[in-house]
């Protein structure tokens, strides 16, 4: 049974490490549902964020996999009860439809987003959360007018202490 899993790849930030990640990924037929990278907590060291839906057995061979790469510190992977995770959302709405709209200032109450820039011509209005909540919006702005929408890859902290930390100071035992 497939399942949504949260791989994370802890890694050194050097030219074609992400592309040889993502190789890995599509090589196995794996659709990435969301990608993010970004610079870790420790100096250095960058973290590659990846959501896919597969088999368990599939996952573990995949990590598995992408451990082995050069360059690679340690991956793991999670399901969504380990992590905490949020995207973010920003939807670009015609200025004169969203005034118009009698409710607009109780939607984004009710979805907790916020404009982030008022022009003449459009309001860019911001949301975080996790996609469900990002595509509702998306969906109720729908009906007013949208000009544009884009959103992040999932941002991913684990519930458990940072397997990282535990991984390095065991290497350094050694």
């Amino acid at each position: 049974m497939k399942n949504e899993y949260t791989i994370t790849v802890f890694c050194e930030n050097y030219t074609g490490v992400l592309s040889r990640i993502v190789g890995l990924v599509t090589r196995r037929h794996i659709n990435i549902e969301s990608i993010n990278a970004s610079q870790s907590s420790i100096d250095g060291i960058f973290r590659i964020t990846m959501v896919v839906c597969v088999t368990e057995e599939t996952i573990k061979k995949l990590v598995l996999q992408i451990d082995k790469q050069i360059d690679i510190l340690k991956a793991f992977y999670y399901t969504n009860e380990e992590i905490v995770h949020q995207e973010v959302a920003l939807y670009k709405i015609p200025s004169e439809s969203f005034f118009k709209f009698d409710k607009s200032e109780e939607l984004l109450r009710k979805y907790n987003a916020r404009i982030l820039s008022m022009e003449t011509e459009y309001i860019v209005v911001e949301k975080t959360g996790h996609e469900s909540e990002t595509k509702a919006l998306l969906k109720e702005l729908k009906t007013i007018g949208i000009f544009e929408f884009v959103r992040s890859g999932r941002v991913a902290i684990i519930k458990p202490m940072e397997r990282l930390n535990q991984y390095l100071e065991s290497i350094n035992q050694l």
